[in-house]
């Protein structure tokens, strides 16, 4: 099955021996929901299995052997991590249980603490739940407006817009890197630029961009950027979130416990360091291990090959679907960057139906409102079919889902 002319998508396809599955008999599965939940290679699964046969212990806790093992590579992993995101030190990198952990992280710890009434926070109208519902109960317990950017016809940020609603006033700016709808790469390091220059903070949500594309935090110069394993070849529970070293040494954590301590008596605690002190009781160690090994993984096929791939995809899905009479596909257009993803309608039947029926032909897709409500009521639309892409699809399954709706189209004719 031929990729494209960017990755060895064969070769790369014998790491996920679950792309092999038969989701019914005589029907391969062809899995286009990695914006949802990625597959894990061989080498992630060897590591967790390594893991729990060979060194599982608690860490922090314990002289022995296995604990001193266990620690030493949860504390490289975190190092891994840091790199992979272009920031500095281990003091940067926190683990969570998932994006949406870290984003609550920085708005229960950072947030109800430095918000005030006057105060105002910006989010764009194309933000996940995890994101937006966030942020939104933050501003109603705090006082802070939130104001929202709006998007263009074509599934952008309005930049003119932005230049009229980051003001002085601005604290916090929360956005989307890549939309999990529209697919759209967001200005990060530019609205970096406006917020900053106002004496705000910014918080990207990297869910959809850390999976296949290269990310210098640096470079973006974001205080914080969040993004989960599950989505980038990794386990489920676990997520990071990179924070400025001076920004996090300062915030006071939001979850207590074991851990996160220095020292406590009957009438007060301190604070362990950083990026302890925001890792409460027992971390995601075998999760946090083997995501390391997943960033490796990536890094030596080469993130920014795979989001060529991934590019590529989507734009032949695209390109495919316009053939049909009264198609409509959100975001980007044809040429423009976008991340690997494509969601779309058709005149009938509902985004439902078409993914269920999808189904029996073994295609694997999502359908609904992907965690973003409010922006598929501005698009006047109850949902969509999303089809997403990673390093291990092929043009093949992309032609088998237009084959899909070719047949889709036939039934509802």
């Amino acid at each position: 099955m031929s990729g494209s002319n960017i990755l060895d998508t064969e070769k790369i396809r014998r790491d996920f021996p679950i792309l092999d599955v038969e989701v019914r008999e005589g029907v391969p599965l062809v899995y286009l929901d990695s914006a949802a939940t990625s597959h894990t290679p061989n080498i992630v699964c060897e590591c967790i299995e390594e893991y729990y046969k060979k060194i599982n212990s608690n860490i922090h806790r314990g002289t022995h052997k296995l604990s001193m093992d266990a620690t030493d590579a949860y504390e490289e992993a975190h190092d891994k991590m840091v790199e992979f995101v272009g920031g500095s030190d281990r003091e940067e990198m926190i683990f969570t249980k998932s994006t949406t952990e870290s984003i609550n992280l920085v708005a229960q710890s950072w947030g109800l603490r430095e918000l005030e009434e006057g105060d105002v926070i910006i989010l764009t109208e194309m933000e996940h739940h995890a994101s937006l519902v966030t942020w939104q109960q933050i501003g109603k317990r705090t006082g802070a407006t939130v104001k929202y950017i709006k998007i263009d016809d074509s599934g952008k940020l309005d930049m003119e817009h932005a230049k009229e609603i980051i003001d002085k006033d601005v604290r916090m700016m929360s956005l989307v890197h890549v939309s999990n709808v529209l697919g759209t790469v967001n200005p990060v390091k530019e609205l970096s630029k406006m917020v900053h220059e106002n004496g705000g903070l910014v918080l990207a949500d990297g869910a959809q961009a850390a999976p296949s594309m290269p990310i210098d935090v640096k470079e973006l110069d974001v205080d914080f950027y969040a993004f989960s394993g599950h989505k980038m070849a990794g386990p489920t529970g676990i997520g990071c979130l990179y924070g400025k070293e001076e920004i996090l040494g300062v915030m006071e954590p939001f979850m207590y416990g074991g851990e996160m301590i220095r020292k406590v008596t009957f009438d007060s605690s301190s604070w362990n360091d950083l990026p302890w002190k925001f890792e409460a009781g027992t971390p995601p160690i075998c999760q946090g291990i083997a995501l390391a090994r997943a960033a490796d993984y990536l890094e030596k096929i080469g993130l920014d090959k795979i989001w060529r791939h991934d590019n590529e995809l989507s734009e032949y899905t695209m390109k495919s679907l316009l053939e049909f009479e009264g198609a409509e596909i959100y975001g980007p257009p044809i040429g423009e960057e976008r991340g690997g993803l494509v969601s779309f309608n058709l005149e009938v039947p509902h985004a439902h139906d078409i993914a269920s029926i999808l189904d029996d032909y073994g295609i694997a897709t999502r359908a609904g409102e992907h965690c973003t409500h409010p922006l598929h009521r501005k698009l006047g639309i109850s949902g969509t079919v999303r089809a997403s892409y990673y390093l291990y699809n092929t043009m093949e399954e992309v032609d088998k889902l237009i084959a899909g709706i070719e047949e889709i189209k036939k039934i509802f004719e």
